[in-house]
C-alpha cells in the first residue's frame, strides 16, 4: 500500500467498475455490512460477443487444440458460448490453463473440475502462468480466447517461445458510456479490474485527478496500466496476503476504518 496506516483516511463510499452481482448474498454485501460503507456498481467496460458466423471467418478449428488458455471470466463465457453455438463438445482430455485460482473456480460453471487438467498460478501473475505454460509448451496446441485489439504478456510469451497456438477473437471490449456521472467521481475508493477499465476511466473522466481517492488494481496488467496513467496503486490484488480482491479491500478497510481508540 502506498500510505502508512496512521495516514489513512476512512473510506465511506466505494465504486466497483463491474456490474452488481445478481445474488444479494455476495462478498461486497458482506463488506458493506462489516465496515458500514456504501458500494456502487458501474460497468466501465461493455463486452460484446463475436457472433459464431464471424468467428468462422477466422478459420480456427477449436477441436484441433489440446489446451485452452483462459485469462478472464469473459474469455471463459465466450469460449463456451462459441462452442455451444458451433455445437462443439470439448473432450475430457482438454487441459485448461487459467490466469488465477478465481478464474479456475469460475471454470466449474462449464466443466467438472479436475486437478489433472486444470492449471493456475497461485497469485494470478503473468509470470506464474507463463511458467506453467513453459512446462507443456512442447506437448500441446494452445488456444487463447481473447478480445479484439488485445495486447498481453501471454501472447508475447507464446510467440517468443514459438509455441503452437492460435489467438481466437471471441469478444470485443468497448468503453462503457458513463456520461450520466457528469464527468466526476465522488467515491473514496475505486476498484479497477483490467487495463481497459483504466483506459475507460480516463475516456469517461478526462479531467480525473486521484487526490485522496484510493484505487485498487486487480492483476499486474491493471496495476501497470494505472502506473502508466500516473495513478497511485493503493491496493493490490492478488498478493500472498490478499489472494482475492475482496480480501484486499477488507485488509485495507481494517486499517482505514477501524482505528484503535486512543
Amino acid at each position: 500500500m502506498a500510505q502508512q496506516s496512521a495516514d489513512l483516511k476512512p473510506v465511506k463510499t466505494i465504486l466497483v467498475s463491474q456490474p452488481q452481482p445478481e445474488n444479494p448474498k455476495n462478498p461486497y454485501a458482506d463488506i458493506e455490512a462489516k465496515f458500514k460503507v456504501k458500494i456502487d456498481f458501474r460497468k466501465f467496460i461493455s463486452v460484446e460477443g463475436v457472433p459464431a458466423k464471424e468467428f468462422r471467418k477466422q478459420r480456427i478449428d477449436i477441436n484441433e487444440h489440446t489446451a485452452i488458455i483462459l485469462t478472464s471470466r469473459n474469455a471463459i463465457d465466450h469460449f463456451f458460448r462459441i462452442c455451444e453455438e458451433l455445437r462443439i463438445r470439448m473432450p475430457e482430455s482438454t487441459k485448461y490453463f487459467c490466469q488465477s485460482e478465481a478464474i479456475a473456480v469460475y471454470l466449474q460453471k462449464y466443466i467438472q473440475f479436475r486437478k489433472r487438467k486444470v492449471f493456475y498460478g497461485p497469485n494470478g501473475k503473468d509470470k506464474e502462468l507463463t511458467d506453467l505454460l513453459a512446462k507443456h509448451i512442447s506437448k500441446e496446441k494452445f488456444l487463447l480466447p481473447c478480445a479484439t485489439l488485445h495486447q498481453d504478456a501471454i501472447s508475447a510469451f507464446l510467440e517468443e517461445k514459438k509455441a503452437n497456438f492460435s489467438e481466437a477473437i471471441m469478444y470485443e471490449a468497448r468503453f462503457a458510456d458513463l456520461s450520466d456521472m457528469k464527468g466526476s467521481i465522488m467515491h473514496d475508493m475505486i476498484i479497477l479490474f483490467t487495463p481497459k477499465g483504466v483506459e475507460s476511466l480516463f475516456q469517461n473522466f478526462p479531467e480525473f485527478k486521484q487526490g485522496d481517492t484510493r484505487i485498487c488494481g486487480m492483476g499486474a496488467g491493471t496495476q501497470k496500466s494505472m502506473e502508466d496513467h500516473g495513478l497511485r496503486v493503493d491496493i493490490k490484488a492478488p498478493t500472498p496476503e490478499s489472494p482475492s480482491i475482496f480480501m484486499a479491500i477488507e485488509n485495507y478497510l481494517e486499517q482505514s476504518n477501524r482505528r484503535k481508540k486512543k
